[in-house]
């Protein structure tokens, strides 16, 4: 995890768990959106006004513009196990390109502290007026810069 990172706490729910008392591996999934969300902001335009983000860089996407998700990777190290707290999200930001970048994530257990997940989302800029990927501009690229460090996985 790189210096500069976000932590976030993102509820886990009765349902996330599966048989074993483990967050079922499709729930870890709205796990990452719930704390992608929770770190860097909701697109604009969309939803109504609340929390303010840790880092707001998502609300600046321009109108019409959407912020799609090109690949999931995930890693499990020890199972999340369905705790009636909070988990611990850790994210930031790496492979920052012309056109994409990730959010990487650690999930922590919320008591112990000790790391269940290592996770990785490739996002990018869709403008649907035109039918294809945007590229980022200098302003998105510098925001996300910030928040960079090293790959969840090595490519």
């Amino acid at each position: 995890m790189p210096a500069v990172s976000l932590r976030v706490q993102v509820p886990m729910r009765w349902g996330d768990m599966d048989a074993y008392g483990h967050v079922n591996n499709v729930n870890l999934i709205r796990l990452m959106e719930e704390a992608r969300i929770a770190g860097f902001g909701v697109p604009g335009g969309t939803g109504a006004p609340g929390v303010s983000p840790k880092a707001d860089i998502f609300s600046a996407v321009p109108a019409g513009v959407q912020i799609l998700v090109v690949e999931h990777r995930v890693r499990y190290s020890r199972p999340l196990e369905y705790r009636n707290v909070p988990v611990n999200v850790d994210l930031w930001v790496a492979n920052i390109k012309p056109a994409s970048f990730e959010i990487c994530y650690e999930f922590r257990d919320p008591i112990e502290d000790y790391l269940c997940v290592k996770a990785a989302t490739t996002l990018a800029y869709f403008d649907p007026a035109v039918g294809r990927v945007q590229r980022l501009s200098e302003a998105e690229r510098a925001g996300l810069a910030v928040f960079e460090g090293a790959p969840t996985f090595a490519k």
